[in-house]
């Protein structure tokens, strides 16, 4: 029972009515809408249909298992063929890329060429003709004196671990290893006995430099390649500017002038390096009285080649060959090489690559062991520009966008 008061109000005076809470009197909200949800947060009908058909889409897919293990197994599948295509199309690439880093390098002289007056086809007509010169010049001279020098060298083994032991050098070392010496002694004169391993010493090297000089179809078709990249790498710059939107046009021809300018100038500079390399060590083998004064100095044009390492590499190489010799003339080529490594460092490679970008020397080693590992000699050859050519794109592109944002 409930008694009205003076006021009006109900006044319990038995028992309790129920107490009505706002919330039980309120109708209960109904779900937003669409229209409501994107008044709410702001997004324009179309953009709200598109995410939420997306998220439709998606949870459709992964509710039908086999669609789903279907579209895996398929892209495995695709990415196995994918594989398998380029392994064997390896030799391909390799021309490809042998191509493409020699016209980069013959570029400059193209571009200097024209800069005195010569016409595009003239200059590339030019600089061509230059490579085959000096192709034809080394196919003539060296090849015959390093082939023979090579049957020399391998008949001649023997005799010069016999000569070795002879001599005061390994006296000592008799002394201070024992017996272990003759073993090591026996298993390289083994090892530079047979002519398969000769091609391997300088981690491929010299097997690279052979295959590139017997395989003469292979010559052929990089000399081609060579000469239709360097006539028309105008046009493919162009081309490839065409690729992207009008407005970063502008930017993506500066970046690949800057990228096309440093791996030419990388590509030049190394050759140029190289060849003084192998002149230099061939004539120290000549003074000196050396053997196989010129097979060596293929070699170091050959291993030199390699960025950072190669140098050192050969410095082991030759002080070890010139030591079977005798111990003095091997001091004398290591001081002497040493010599011209430093130089070559301080002086010669900061004038002739002024213009290549720099990498740090931590990368360089880094990138040049895995590009050898990866594609040998090549590999070594084309891991800094392209290390470099990522470096310049990170700090032109990336690192701008990320200083942008707030």
């Amino acid at each position: 029972m409930a008694e009205i008061t003076p006021g009006g109000n109900p006044q319990a005076t038995g028992t309790a009515a129920p107490a009505v809470t706002p919330a039980a009197t309120e109708p209960a909200e109904a779900p937003a809408k669409p229209n409501e949800a994107v008044a709410t947060t702001g997004v324009d009908a179309a953009t709200y249909g598109r995410k939420t058909g997306r998220r439709r889409q998606v949870s459709s897919r992964m509710d039908s298992p086999f669609r789903t293990g279907f579209l895996l197994t398929l892209g495995g599948l695709t990415a196995l063929v994918l594989s398998f295509a380029v392994q064997d199309l390896v030799s391909v690439i390799i021309y490809i890329v042998v191509a493409l880093f020699i016209s980069l390098g013959l570029n400059p002289v193209v571009v200097a060429l024209q800069k005195h007056g010569m016409g595009r086809p003239a200059a590339v007509a030019t600089a061509f003709g230059l490579v085959i010169a000096v192709i034809a010049l080394l196919l003539s001279l060296v090849i015959p004196t390093v082939v023979d020098q090579i049957a020399q060298f391998v008949q001649s083994v023997p005799a010069m671990v016999r000569d070795f032991q002879g001599t005061g050098t390994y006296a000592w070392l008799e002394k201070q290893f024992s017996d272990s010496l003759n073993g090591i002694l026996a298993d390289i004169q083994t090892f530079l006995s047979n002519p398969g391993n000769i091609a391997a010493i300088g981690g491929g090297a010299l097997q690279v430099g052979a295959s590139l000089l017997n395989a003469g179809s292979g010559l052929i078709v990089i000399l081609v390649l060579t000469l239709y990249f360097l006539a028309s790498l105008p046009q493919m710059t162009a081309a490839m500017y065409t690729l992207v939107p009008a407005r970063d046009r502008g930017k993506l021809a500066e970046l690949t002038e800057q990228i096309t300018g440093s791996v030419g100038s990388y590509v030049g500079g190394m050759i140029i390096l190289a060849f003084i390399n192998g002149s230099l060590v061939g004539i120290l083998y000549a003074i000196l009285g050396l053997p196989f004064a010129l097979l060596m100095g293929v070699a170091a044009l050959c291993i030199t080649l390699i960025p950072m390492i190669g140098t050192v590499l050969f410095w082991v190489i030759g002080t070890g060959m010139a030591l079977f010799t005798g111990l003095t003339p091997a001091i004398i080529f290591a001081i002497a090489y040493l010599i011209y490594m430093q130089v070559e460092a301080y002086v010669m490679t900061p004038r002739i690559m002024n213009r290549a970008v720099s990498v740090p020397g931590p990368l360089v080693i880094i990138s040049a062991v895995a590009g050898g590992t990866l594609m040998g000699l090549l590999g070594a050859f084309i891991a800094i520009p392209v290390t470099a050519s990522l470096l310049l794109i990170i700090r032109q592109v990336w690192v701008p966008k990320q200083n942008a944002k707030v």
